[in-house]
């Protein structure tokens, strides 16, 4: 068991839980060019044997797994392996188990089907919160504000993007967490801030 931080020098290591074989290879392909290592198992028991014999920096979990299910397997790791980061990948997800995976501080939930874009954005974050574990504060989304004369928003879209900065920082950038706040889906969070990284706010 392993409970300190570990070694973020070099490529990172992955381990990707999904049964179905086929989507289980194409993600470790994909994976492996993102710039990490990537180990693919089928079942929640196969994962926690890859973890014994080598802890790994993050892991994408499926939920609906054969045996233990993947939300068990999350609890597990976030026991015996807190360094771990985890992110949620599937297609069998409902409020409850999004409460659960945001309370055991999942750096995404995201649901198939999924682009690898979004993917590619949780592995980030996740490297990111290995790398830096102790983040300095995100800036206060109002100093990005164009300057008015009180400093407020002057428009309902300026209002709502601070809205949704806001949250955003309060939840320290967990995208899952943010939306469930604000009320809104994964989906329209991500065309938000996507749209505000067009207009040159910070969005991490």
């Amino acid at each position: 068991m392993s409970t300190g931080a570990l070694p973020a020098r070099g490529p990172l290591n992955v381990v990707l839980v999904e049964d179905e074989p086929r989507l289980r290879e194409l993600l470790v392909r994909a994976v492996t060019d993102m710039g990490f290592v990537a180990a693919g198992a089928s079942s929640a028991e196969e994962a926690l044997r890859i973890l014994e014999n080598q802890p790994q920096h993050i892991a994408i979990l499926d939920l609906n797994l054969p045996g233990m299910s993947g939300m068990e397997l999350f609890e597990r790791i976030h026991e015996q392996w807190p360094a771990t980061r985890v992110i949620i990948l599937t297609g069998f997800g409902d409020l409850e188990s999004a409460k659960r995976a945001i309370h055991l501080d999942v750096v995404e939930f995201l649901t198939k089907p999924c682009h690898l874009g979004e993917l590619e954005v949780a592995l980030d974050r996740a490297r990111r919160r290995i790398c830096q574990p102790e983040p300095t504060p995100l800036h206060t989304p109002d100093a990005a504000l164009p300057p008015g004369p009180d400093d407020s928003p002057r428009t309902l879209d300026e209002l709502e993007r601070q809205h949704i900065l806001e949250a955003l920082a309060r939840n320290r950038g967990n995208r899952t967490a943010t939306a469930a706040e604000l009320g809104i889906s994964l989906r329209t969070l991500y065309y938000r801030l996507t749209e505000y990284q067009k207009q040159g706010f910070s969005v991490d």
